[in-house]
């Protein structure tokens, strides 16, 4: 006859079994007391979602529509594998990166992100903190919550600046003749919200927050403006946060305008990619805006071979778009871009824990890059290229 279990061998084995690796990976994560504790960028998310009302996590989180922009972004890396190579010295490895006659210790740089002081009461201020601490590259938003100035005496330097076309052209020509004379030595215009979006994750989330918008938001469209220190001094009766004329006119117009350089920031295809070579561009940034933009559910990593193929290293191409890892970053990096730039992993980093949530997202993201570009035999950001990766079921088609 065979004894039944010990009380205590039953707790031996359900001990066993909560320790199974096997479970390990399905249990959700544990809030974060410390960014110390942070083992990826991702453990930043839930830490993020506690920390703040619904609706600014929302507005922070949504896609357009299905959201599944948002996750073509992320899926896209996966289709690409790495190849590592075997028996370099790879004793040191430079992650040094050029940028416009500016060197930056890494390729990884903060994206332009409103409405800031939604994820922390500082706003821009403990990022470009962050940014200042770790040599980074910031990039700062038109719907900023901090002026380009303000953000230039933190940062220890003028940020690069992202402009948003308004629907009156002098209200651009003022906003560049700021932040020119701030200092900032690139401009990025942003093309892709002007056909207006759904962002139905961002709407269904604001059905959970019972706090009164208005009193934040105002009720006009040029509330928008009048709440945002760029936009000081500058009569916004009437004005739209979008321009759906926009056109390569426009682009050409800007580009006699400032000797700052001018980056396109939304560009997906060679096609577009040529057309800024031919009107003057002094580079692209391969965005959908996080997958905020469109539904066209192409990822950005997906869009970049045909953009760099396009303009054959004849001006800068950067990307953003759901990086997440170090190995995401190698593979945008094997691919042609020149930098990265991070979004949503910084504001989680920031809304929950400030300045150093920024710094350790940082960190994280740069231990993981020089990890893989070891294992890939790279010692530096020149030695990748598209020989260190492949693709699982062939490269993305493009026509």
């Amino acid at each position: 006859m065979h004894e039944k279990p010990s009380s205590q061998n039953r707790r031996n084995f359900l001990a066993f079994v909560a320790g199974s690796p096997l479970l390990l990976g399905q249990q959700k994560a544990e809030t974060l007391a410390s960014p110390a504790d942070a083992l990826n960028v991702m453990d930043f998310e839930e830490a993020a979602r506690r920390a703040l009302p619904p609706a600014h996590f929302g507005y922070m989180a949504t896609g357009v529509d299905d959201d599944a922009t948002l996750r073509a972004n992320r899926e896209g890396f996966g289709r690409i594998y790495l190849r590592p190579r075997r028996l370099v010295d790879i004793t040191k490895v430079d992650l040094r990166t050029e940028l416009f006659g500016a060197v930056w210790k890494t390729p990884i740089g903060l994206a332009p992100v409103g409405n800031q002081k939604a994820f922390h009461g500082e706003g821009e201020l403990p990022v470009a903190r962050a940014a200042r601490a770790k040599d980074s590259l910031q990039i700062l938003s038109t719907a900023a919550n901090t002026s380009v100035e303000d953000i230039a005496s933190v940062l220890g330097r003028p940020p690069w600046y992202q402009l948003y076309p308004s629907s009156r052209w002098e209200v651009t020509e003022k906003l560049v003749r700021r932040v020119e004379a701030a200092g900032c030595p690139v401009m990025a215009l942003t093309i892709d919200t002007q056909a207006g979006r759904h962002t139905e994750t961002f709407e269904r989330t604001k059905r959970l927050d019972n706090r009164p918008c208005v009193s934040c938001h105002g009720t006009k469209p040029e509330d928008f403006y009048r709440r945002k220190p760029m936009f000081a001094g500058i009569d916004v009766s009437g004005l739209k946060t979008s321009n759906s004329a926009l056109s390569w006119e426009h682009v050409r117009r800007l580009k006699k305008l400032t000797p700052m350089k001018l980056l396109i920031k939304g560009i997906e295809t060679r096609e577009d990619a040529r057309l800024c070579l031919e009107n003057g561009v002094d580079g692209v940034i391969v965005s959908n805006h996080g997958g905020r933009a469109e539904e066209s559910g192409r990822g950005t990593i997906d869009c970049l071979p045909e953009i760099v193929d396009a303009t054959s290293g004849r001006m800068a191409v950067l990307i953003d778009g759901g990086i997440r890892r170090g190995t995401d970053i190698f593979k945008a990096l094997a691919l042609g871009a020149q930098a990265v730039f991070i979004g949503r992993p910084y504001v989680w980093g920031l809304a929950a824990f400030g300045q150093p949530g920024v710094e350790r997202v940082l960190d994280i993201l740069r231990i993981e890059l020089e990890l893989v570009m070891k294992q890939c035999g790279a010692r530096s950001i020149a030695e990748i290229g598209r020989a260190s990766v492949g693709y699982h079921n062939g490269p993305p088609v493009s026509r």
